[in-house]
């Protein structure tokens, strides 16, 4: 039965590897179930942030994956609304991905908010004078396309091809996949800079303040800026590991390379601009506050070998071997430059979330030191389950790569 299921001229592994496959995963999303469970029975005393440390772990991962999950608006935007149409053959997996990302992120957010039966209350009383509500209606708004973009991928299915009036309803979302990518687009690129807002805005945090260009702080551009690099790399590199563990090519190189070259171009938009910001910060920003730049720099585990490694190591680096095309051509170096632009951002999302929390604002405060409990390694450890789970039966089950046909063989 299963056989009948799997999408037409292709091969996939049989049942039982699969389910081999998915039993560590399982088993993985069940601790994190458990996990998730103490933090909403017991509370948030679960876990070891505090009212000074109130972000951590979880805001951390939720910016890192939001930020990787990007692919899916850029990547729709530039194919519906740009007919960039290099990447149709890798779009469905970007919706996938986008969807693992936003979903995860959101339920996390439900377990940190600690009381979920209120969650209802950002929508019905909102603080309009907040980022955070603006993020709010913007992810789940853009939660709701992702899950209307991936609804005809799953119509899609041999199966369920064989019901006229599925198929009917399939070919008509397709129709609508422009308004879509639009939609998404424009709820994606204010979310992203609004949790980026969100630090620039924290005057009482000197570190993370920053200038305002327009209404918005620079951080608002720069998340925005940042993400649109992270999310090709993001769907280059997942793509890459799955076509090693299906030992199957997916798709042509020339669409992966072309992945990299808008990772490439982006990052180096964004690293201009970072270096800009961070130039004004030190010499004019945080002066002004009271602080001198170096005092932020002056404990071992946030040197300016954090700066450095952030900016040039897993920024100017990955951006210069993605604008060469010979660098791009080559495969290893392909990878390793996808790695390290999301390491990058990885970087400035965890700079951003925890050194700012560490540092004191006041002569009397004490460095923060902070590990997460084991609860929120399990909680967020559910994200990670779940999105391996849900890609392993898209890719299983649905066409994610138009491509594979016509690739079909083993390396």
């Amino acid at each position: 039965m299963d056989k009948h299921l799997i999408t037409r001229g292709v091969q996939r592994s049989p049942f039982w590897k699969f389910i081999l496959w998915i039993l560590p995963w399982g088993m993985l999303l069940g601790w994190g179930l458990y996990g998730a469970y103490l933090c909403l029975a017991e509370g948030l005393n679960q876990t070891n942030m505090d009212n000074r440390f109130a972000f951590g772990l979880w805001i951390y991962l939720d910016l890192t994956v939001i930020a990787f999950g990007a692919g899916a608006f850029f990547t729709g935007f530039l194919l519906y609304i740009l007919k960039r149409h290099e990447l149709k053959s890798v779009i469905n997996s970007a919706v996938v991905l986008g969807l693992i990302c936003y979903s995860g992120a959101i339920a996390v957010l439900m377990v940190d908010v600690g009381q979920p039966l209120r969650a209802w209350f950002t929508f019905w009383h909102p603080n309009v004078h907040s980022m955070l509500t603006e993020v709010t209606f913007c992810l789940t708004c853009y939660l709701t396309v992702l899950i209307l973009e991936y609804a005809p991928i799953v119509l899609k299915n041999r199966q369920i091809r064989k019901i006229p009036s599925y198929l009917v309803f399939e070919f008509n979302l397709h129709k609508l996949m422009v308004v879509f990518a639009g939609v998404g687009a424009f709820l994606s690129f204010f979310h992203q800079g609004s949790l980026g807002g969100l630090y620039g805005v924290l005057r009482g945090r000197p570190f993370a303040f920053r200038e305002e260009l327009g209404i918005w702080p620079s951080t608002f551009f720069l998340f925005i800026l940042s993400a649109m690099a992270a999310g090709p790399s993001f769907i280059l590199l997942t793509t890459w590991l799955v076509e090693k563990l299906s030992r199957k090519r997916l798709v042509k190189h020339e669409t992966l390379s072309y992945l990299g070259k808008l990772s490439g171009i982006m990052l180096t938009v964004y690293i201009l601009f970072k270096s800009i910001d961070t130039l004004i910060w030190i010499n004019s920003t945080s002066p002004s506050s009271g602080f001198p730049a170096f005092e932020y720099y002056d404990r071992a585990a946030f040197g300016t070998w954090v700066l450095f490694a952030e900016v040039v190591v897993f920024g100017l680096l990955p951006a210069l071997l993605l604008l060469r095309k010979r660098f791009r051509e080559h495969r290893g170096w392909l990878i390793t430059s996808a790695v390290f632009v999301l390491a990058g951002v990885a970087l400035n999302r965890f700079v951003l979330t925890i050194q700012t929390l560490a540092l004191p604002t006041l002569v009397f405060d004490e460095f923060l030191s902070y590990l997460p409990s084991w609860q929120e390694v399990a909680t967020f450890s559910l994200v990670i389950a779940y999105g391996v789970v849900l890609y392993s039966v898209s890719f299983r089950y649905l066409p994610l790569f138009p491509q594979e046909r016509e690739l079909a063989q083993s390396y």
